[in-house]
């Protein structure tokens, strides 16, 4: 799109179906690389990419020319099917339906990328549910707690 400029900087929060623990360290580098592949087909740009067993944050900035949730789509689609073709995990890897997303303006970036980055000592000390509940207060996100995820307790 000529003449069409911006600079958006969303970072996307979803975790893994049911909230399983299947995101092993063996593999998750690989993880990382392929959705950053993803997103670069796209023509978008991840900044930083990071999580634990249960979910992932990806940073990234995002152009007008595609949506937030088909980029999303995917993401989670490819990504999975991708797990599923190395047999990663026993029986079937899946995404859990929806994700969050957060914007950031350019002086916030040093720090988001940090957070990201730093996803498993953060959650040494805080548990996925309650950081994303924070996360959903602080940017004030109207939501229903009983369809955030299918929590797996």
């Amino acid at each position: 799109m000529p003449n069409t400029y911006s600079q958006i900087y969303i970072q996307v929060v979803f975790s893994v179906k049911r909230r399983q623990n299947l995101i092993q360290k063996s593999w998750k580098e690989e993880l990382y690389k392929y959705i950053c592949g993803i997103v670069n087909g796209k023509v978008q740009k991840v900044y930083a990419i990071g999580g634990v067993e249960d979910h992932i944050h990806i940073l990234l900035s995002i152009k007008p020319n595609i949506a937030l949730s088909d980029l999303v789509r995917d993401i989670k689609a490819n990504s999975s099917r991708w797990i599923n073709e190395r047999g990663f995990v026993k029986g079937k890897f899946q995404w859990q339906e929806g994700f969050g997303a957060f914007s950031y303006g350019q002086s916030q970036l040093d720090t988001i990328i940090a957070y990201v980055n730093n996803q498993e000592q953060h959650h040494q000390k805080k548990k996925f549910k309650e950081e994303y509940l924070e996360l959903l207060e602080k940017y004030y996100v109207e939501y229903h707690e009983k369809y955030l995820f299918d929590w797996f307790d």
